[in-house]
């Protein structure tokens, strides 16, 4: 119709017109006297890093954890209101607060069926029953809303069959069972936590024929052998007998039925009957009190010294009880799993600072809400800083004070204890808008596993602003140290540009960073505070995922006086700052030079020789390490010689970009296929035992045996290339933005 070509002409000519001005405008040399641009405000860090209350955060968590809130459950629906409400204070608010819902298939134990793991007789009659609760030491573990513990997605069945001890439950763990004459068929297969992931060792049991799996807590792995009642909690900080670590055996992150879609009412949804990544077979976690009794009457050889632990008895291997034992030599184990799927509706929160200047560029600060029961420590910890966080920088905002050159989200997540399932569907909402626009994200799952030291894992461009933030900010405890002092007397590397400084572990899939870093390519870092680990062995807190972890738990044992918790929301508060106000961005990439470099020498040394064998060469690696630390480092000497003068906005915007977008360069969708999300070709998972590029370290273990001109060696061809490619790619994202 002739009017819509009007329109049409009328709409062209005004985008125009606003293009030119856009373009007159920086194209208009600024006078001496333009003002200084937007930029950190110290005065505003230490105002926010004084206003951060120890007890304002106990408060919250002593409210946070007053139920239990299991994913989707009412108590969770209830913490959704009241996030909501305090980011929607008038004296302490942001600028904006929604929620979103997406729903999502979650595995709950049956309330009419409970499981249970029973040992039955010859007679086929039950001679002695492993107990379906914890016991209630507290008053707070035995309420309506406790559920029971349960391995979730682990298939509802009831094998029986005699009792094997597999350790950890490893491939290699079952293999040794089988070199030992076991004959794996048909048996119920007792494990214990670590080692693998909780889902592996069902899967590892079922490729041997194994019809179910348990799987327990060994007091030495998180007790430091301790496992007496009186010398656990309620009176100390160590995990009592009855205690039961719940979790998710889901192998993927995310909703199962919507892979690489959000779980929106207009999304695809996969059939339930082709959903991959679920246990194969029944599996139940129990207490260490009823290991003791399955284990220290098994029969069998004695299992090798590194598979014993501390439950006070020689650990033998099975098949079956011994004759002198509690129970009949020919009793068998039966495991009755009763799991239920279901959709429910499960809620991200969002709370929203809108950036002055840069309003499209976003530091995002993020943590889960649900829990397995009362949560304290997983993940209310981290909520509890979450809130003061929010609260101080809400009050300067409200007040007129401040606002950020660049805006800053704030999450809670739902559902991340099944997979983390709200980050990741956000992720895959939003996935364009937050790979171009996001600058970093911060995770504070748990704010405070113990109260010795600050812990940080991130990507190697986080390094240098987290180092800034901890030198200024005073460790807890006696003596004046900072965190960052106190940090590298715990943990430390040799840097070749810094010498000694504290070291960062790398990101794998434990948080709700995981799609972040994996999916999208964002810089990436969780932070925590954390114990020392030469005055004990616990692989995490020990009431981890477990009715006792409440918050008195907390409140006497793990950080009294919430010091420490103090000391995270200063150093995560910091952080946001110095990311969302500083006028260049805190993000140093020269510093992944020397994760490539050890990489490279990681590759040369121990993959050279056996390269060479088969006529593969790593020179073109070589050299693209060496085209990024050249690219790296003029971009370093750039940005120090624009911050010598007065730079034009748009000139700096141009090179945070830069600096913003170079973790998307490793990014490859098709680096590995046999993974779901891990597309990151620096820190996907890696299974080969040299520490270099994951997919060249996890392709020449599985090539190593196998003749030149095999599939395996073209795939180790593939995983070079890829990671060439990325390299060179990264190289180029750093030069010159009018360099084609």
């Amino acid at each position: 119709m002739q009017w819509t070509k009007v329109l049409g002409l009328g709409l062209g000519a005004a985008a125009l017109l606003g293009l030119g001005i856009i373009l007159g405008h920086f194209a208009i040399p600024k006078k001496a006297n333009s003002p200084a641009p937007q930029d950190l405000d110290l005065e505003i860090l230490e105002t926010v890093m004084g206003q951060l209350d120890a007890n304002r955060i106990r408060e919250n968590l002593r409210e946070l954890s007053r139920e239990p809130h299991l994913a989707s459950s009412p108590r969770d629906e209830d913490l959704v209101q009241l996030l909501l409400q305090r980011w929607k204070d008038p004296e302490s608010g942001l600028d904006s607060a929604g929620a979103s819902t997406y729903e999502v298939l979650l595995s709950f134990p049956s309330q009419e069926q409970p499981n249970v793991v029973d040992i039955v007789g010859p007679t086929g009659g039950i001679i002695h029953s492993c107990h379906r609760t914890e016991e209630n030491v507290t008053g707070e573990q035995g309420g309506p809303d406790v559920v029971q513990p349960y391995a979730a997605y682990a298939p509802s069945g009831t094998p029986q069959g005699l009792l094997v001890y597999a350790n950890r439950g490893a491939e290699e763990d079952f293999k040794e069972l089988q070199t030992q004459g076991i004959k794996l068929e048909g048996t119920i297969a007792l494990t214990r936590y670590g080692g693998v992931g909780r889902g592996a060792k069902a899967v590892n049991a079922a490729k041997h024929g194994v019809a179910g799996v348990l799987v327990y807590t060994d007091p030495a792995d998180i007790n430091d052998g301790l496992s007496s009642p009186d010398e656990t909690f309620p009176n100390s900080w160590y995990l009592p007998p009855s205690g039961v670590e719940r979790g998710s055996y889901y192998e993927y992150f995310g909703d199962p039925l919507t892979p690489y879609l959000p779980a929106v009412p207009s999304s695809f949804r996969v059939d339930l009957a082709n959903v991959s990544g679920f246990p194969p077979i029944p599996t139940q976690p129990i207490g260490f009190q009823d290991a003791r009794d399955l284990l220290c009457n098994l029969n069998g050889t004695l299992a090798p010294a590194t598979w014993q632990g501390a439950l006070g008895c020689h650990y033998r291997l099975g098949p079956g009880f011994r004759p002198d034992g509690d129970f009949p030599a020919d009793s068998q184990v039966n495991v009755s799993v009763y799991n239920r799927l279901e959709l429910r509706n499960s809620s991200n929160v969002l709370g929203i600072i809108r950036g002055a200047v840069e309003p499209d560029r976003y530091v995002l600060y993020g943590n889960h809400r649900d829990s397995w029961v009362h949560g304290a420590v997983d993940p209310s910890s981290g909520t509890a800083v979450l809130l003061e966080l929010s609260r101080v920088l809400g009050t300067l905002l409200k007040k007129g004070t401040w606002r950020p050159r660049r805006s800053i989200v704030f999450a809670s997540w739902g559902a991340e204890e099944f997979g983390l399932i709200g980050s990741t569907e956000f992720t895959e909402e939003f996935f364009n808008k937050l790979q171009e626009r996001t600058v970093a994200y911060i995770n504070v799952d748990i704010s405070v596993f113990a109260n010795a030291t600050l812990r940080v894992q991130g990507t190697p461009p986080v390094q240098t602003v987290v180092f800034s933030a901890t030198k200024e900010i005073r460790s807890p405890g006696p003596g004046d140290l900072s965190i960052y002092d106190n940090w590298i007397r715990y943990f430390n590397r040799s840097s070749p540009v810094y010498g000694l400084v504290p070291s960062l572990g790398s990101l794998g899939a434990g948080s709700d960073y995981a799609p972040f870093i994996h999916f999208l390519g964002i810089s990436s870092m969780d932070i925590a505070y954390t114990y020392d680990r030469s005055k004990t062995s616990a692989r995490i807190y020990p009431t981890y995922h477990t009715a006792f972890d409440t918050f008195d738990y907390v409140d006497k044992f793990l950080d009294p006086g919430f010091s420490s918790h103090q000391a995270v929301a200063r150093t995560a508060g910091s952080v946001i700052l110095r990311l969302s106000d500083s006028f260049f961005l805190p993000l140093k990439v020269s510093d992944y030079s020397e994760t490539l470099r050890s990489f490279l020498q990681a590759a040369q040394q121990d993959l050279g020789a056996l390269l060479e064998q088969h006529s593969i060469s790593l020179g073109p690696l070589v050299n693209a390490v060496e085209k990024f630390e050249a690219e790296a480092a003029a971009l370093g000497q750039r940005i120090s010689t624009l911050q010598k003068g007065s730079p034009d906005p748009l000139q700096v915007r141009m090179l945070n970009d830069q600096l913003m977008l170079l973790e998307r360069t490793f990014l490859n969708p098709r680096a590995f296929p046999e993974e779901r999300y891990y597309s990151h070709v620096l820190w996907a998972p890696r299974t080969g035992s040299v520490v270099t590029f994951p997919g060249l370290s996890n392709a020449c273990s599985r090539a190593r045996d196998t003749a030149s001109g095999s599939e395996a060696w073209a795939e180790v061809q593939r995983q070079l290339s890829i990671v060439v490619t990325a390299l060179e790619g990264a190289a180029a994202t750093l030069r010159p933005v009018a360099d084609l």
